[in-house]
């Protein structure tokens, strides 16, 4: 009965790290390679995320927004399409917001997206700036924004995008390659911030399947 017993707590145990083990995946550019986590407590981007991957979808896809101090933003098909067509409903959570490194999707402006549902394949990496203690008070009085002890410790040391806390949905994070971040959002852009030399991601595969 006891060998049973310790049986079964190995087996939860091991169930346990299972559900909690966050998905990586390898974005290799020609800028170099960006390696993220996938939140498990958004499930949906999560595993739209590692569809796409799966399916090829990345391969080939161009950074096509790039603002220096901001983010960098891809997600379109190497063959031009935008998106894959659906939306993904919004997965807002408190404990995720925008600091430099964070992943999250891109979406429709509030007008015509009033759920705040996100693009299907449009991703965002933050980049961000450092922010005094005193403008992250006029953030929290003109956007309406709440920040935590832990978020004003983190935007007034490593940075971020504050302002954009509570309306987009973060799932994952930068785990190597934030300076590959940086080199991306330093290149010089043209028309609509678009890289005046293409910066592609060349492949992107799950590294812990």
């Amino acid at each position: 009965m006891k060998k049973l017993f310790l049986i079964l707590c190995v087996f939860l145990g091991m169930t346990a790290q299972a559900q909690d083990k966050e998905t990586m995946v390898l974005l290799k550019t020609n800028q170099g390679d960006i390696t993220v986590k996938l939140y498990n407590d958004t499930p949906k981007h999560r595993d739209n995320f590692i569809k796409l991957v799966n399916e090829g979808w990345f391969n080939g896809s161009p950074f096509h927004r790039v603002i220096n101090k901001f983010m960098i933003q891809g997600g379109q098909n190497a063959d031009g399409r935008v998106d894959p067509g659906y939306t993904i409903p919004a997965e807002i959570k408190p404990n995720h917001y925008h600091f430099k490194g964070a992943l999250a999707a891109a979406r429709m402006a509030d007008q015509v997206n009033p759920k705040k549902n996100s693009s299907g394949s449009q991703f965002y990496i933050v980049q961000g700036d450092v922010y005094t203690a005193q403008k992250l008070e006029r953030f929290r009085d003109y956007y309406g924004k709440t920040f935590t002890k832990e978020m004003v410790d983190v935007y007034t040391t490593l940075g971020g995008t504050p302002h954009l806390d509570g309306d987009y949905t973060v799932f994952g994070e930068v785990v190597e390659g934030l300076e590959i971040v940086d080199k991306i959002a330093a290149v010089q852009t043209g028309y609509m911030d678009v890289p005046v030399e293409p910066v592609v991601i060349i492949t992107a595969e799950i590294l812990n399947k």
